[in-house]
């Protein structure tokens, strides 16, 4: 059971079709934050649920900025089993124009959200560091880097079999992310008071808030949620059925 019905505010019509995530106002990010915690979370697959048990075995149920740095670190994992696989399909189809060019532009649509998961990472840690909070060697590197190969190979191998699966795996992973930075926002009402680090800024984007900017990677997470969703219909690159 899926719920696809949650708003989605895109560029306007002459962005670039591969934008990445749309960059909301402040007044956009606390209605996409309402709209999150009012919309239940999707019906969670085995796999998915095996995994977030396993975070929450490790670093405990609370939301931390530090559990959400190893939430981030594994979330690239998928786009980048994506974009193999999708190099593989394009060297496959590349005499078929039509279906190459329909690959290219799922590895171009899995390039840029692999990068846009890499910047939540750089904004994450470096909100950490500078908050001064303590990571161990064994919990916050070896750990998550073991998951991460571990999720690779799941994604890789449910891509090859049954690739709708791993969309969907990715689907449950985008929305737990998506409801637990607006829940943790909505705990810490005090992050509306202060201020956005700058020094992504330029490439992610100026925020007045640090709650504005975790509502922002909120939103990104929805936006890969639906992408995956999406992508579930049509998971060996054909353009997706309609209906």
């Amino acid at each position: 059971m899926t719920n696809t019905t949650q708003t989605l505010i895109r560029p306007d019509a002459h962005a670039p079709v591969h934008a990445g995530p749309p960059k909301l106002s402040p007044t956009e990010l606390r209605a996409a934050q309402i709209e999150t915690l009012e919309t239940p979370r999707l019906k969670y697959g085995l796999l998915a649920r095996m995994l977030f048990k396993q975070m929450d075995l490790v670093y405990g149920r609370d939301r931390t900025l530090v559990k959400f740095t190893m939430l981030e670190f594994i979330a690239r994992v998928p786009y980048q089993a994506w974009e193999r696989m999708g190099y593989v399909s394009l060297s496959r189809q590349r005499r078929r124009s039509a279906i190459a060019k329909r690959v290219y532009e799922r590895i171009v649509e899995t390039r840029e959200e692999q990068d846009n998961e890499q910047w939540h990472l750089l904004i994450l840690q470096d909100i950490v560091q500078r908050d001064g909070m303590r990571q161990s060697f064994l919990l916050h590197r070896l750990a998550p880097w073991l998951v991460a190969f571990f999720y690779y190979h799941v994604s890789w191998l449910l891509f090859l079999v049954r690739p709708e699966m791993s969309y969907r795996l990715n689907a449950d992973f985008e929305d737990h992310a998506e409801h637990e930075y607006m829940a943790y926002v909505a705990e810490h009402p005090e992050l509306d008071h202060v201020p956005a680090p700058a020094t992504y800024a330029a490439e992610y984007g100026e925020y007045g808030s640090v709650a504005d900017l975790l509502r922002q990677i909120g939103h990104d997470e929805r936006v890969h949620k639906l992408d995956s969703l999406v992508n579930m219909r049509a998971p060996r690159f054909q353009e997706p059925r309609q209906g």
